[in-house]
């Protein structure tokens, strides 16, 4: 009898694990089959070719079967994999089009579609931070200049997906759209009052029937005391989930970015479970992390497993990428984005 998602994800746990290279060493192979590890995150350093990408996903999911393979890939200045694969544009240049919800939908679904094909399950994608041309960190990666332009857009940006078959995340909860700082490197600063943070958040509300999962931002909010979203339940547990009926996953943004603070690796994954997290992103240090996979107390639950599993593939095995570039539903979506004058990132298909 086949193994249904809800199965898959009861073996699975909230840890986000990065890899070192385009290949698995020993030290990757035992972060991805310890029990905590319930997705792989890769980033650019991990693809050298598409054949490699294949051979590496191929084996994650071989040595642990139905663990999620993710990517923040969300076309623009962020696609991880760029040899080989449609350069798709900068999600800004797409919402200032005329045609912007059509052309959202092929970009999802050619994007998402290229990443199945080589075995990726999904990405942290739409973008749900409003432009305010501000951010040094969001800019041309938002959807709109508006929360009601953003969530048209992710709307449309989220069917194309769906149409590849993978789930999406919308990010940064509650909106990252307006500090100036990246997280990345140091801990940005909302000084507005709570009008100005709901009506960016009014994005998550008008999605939460949509959307599979969420990232919360690592920001400190005026509004609720300076603290970070991410170490805030009454955001996450108040906010998204109460008040906005959101059943889906959340993800921590990156613990290890300077966002998240100095605390030590185990104690700001412990808050962020504590505020309302269901999983825990780690990368970029395998140290750290090796302390979050061996110190970090986590119990299991329901709404966990439910809640991971609508992250997991549905339907049939993507094709490979030779296939898909033939099927009449990629060439459209490609012609689509061509037709509307983007031929720079999508070369004219014959």
């Amino acid at each position: 009898m086949p193994t249904t998602r809800l199965q898959t994800a009861a073996t699975l746990g909230p840890v986000v694990v990065d890899i070192e290279g385009t290949t698995l060493c020993e030290k990757d192979r035992a972060r991805i089959v310890h029990p905590l590890a319930g997705a792989v995150i890769l980033f650019t350093r991990n693809f050298e070719s598409i054949e490699a990408l294949a051979a590496l996903t191929d084996e994650i999911h071989r040595i642990r079967p139905g663990i999620v393979i993710t990517v923040d890939h969300e076309g623009g200045r962020v696609q991880r994999f760029r040899e080989g694969f449609a350069q798709v544009p900068e999600m800004r240049a797409l919402a200032l089009h005329a045609d912007a919800p059509r052309l959202m939908a092929a970009a999802g679904y050619v994007l998402a579609s290229e990443l199945r094909a080589v075995g990726v399950d999904f990405t942290y994608a739409p973008v749900l931070d409003v432009d305010y041309g501000r951010s040094s960190v969001i800019g041309s990666r938002s959807l709109g200049t508006t929360p009601e332009a953003v969530a048209a857009n992710a709307r449309a940006l989220i069917g194309g997906l769906r149409l590849a078959g993978m789930a999406c995340c919308g990010k940064h909860f509650p909106g990252h759209g307006w500090p100036v700082v990246d997280s990345h490197v140091a801990l940005p600063e909302d000084e507005r009052e709570l009008e100005a943070l709901e009506a960016d958040a009014e994005v998550y509300r008008a999605l939460s029937l949509e959307l599979d999962s969420v990232m919360t931002a690592h920001v400190a909010y005026a509004a609720f005391d300076e603290n970070v979203a991410t170490y805030e339940p009454r955001l996450l547990k108040g906010v998204l989930r109460e008040r906005f009926g959101f059943s889906g996953l959340v993800f921590s943004d990156d613990l290890s970015m300077k966002g998240a603070g100095r605390l030590a690796p185990v104690e700001r994954a412990e808050r962020a479970l504590a505020a309302g997290c269901d999983a825990l992103l780690y990368c970029n240090h395998p140290d750290e992390l090796d302390e979050v996979l061996g110190g970090l107390a986590w119990v299991r639950s329901s709404e966990f497993n439910a809640r991971l599993a609508r992250l997991i593939p549905v339907g049939d095995a993507a094709p490979s990428l030779e296939a898909l570039r033939r099927s009449e539903a990629y060439r459209a979506a490609r012609r689509t984005l061509c037709e509307a004058g983007f031929e720079s990132a999508f070369e004219a298909l014959d």
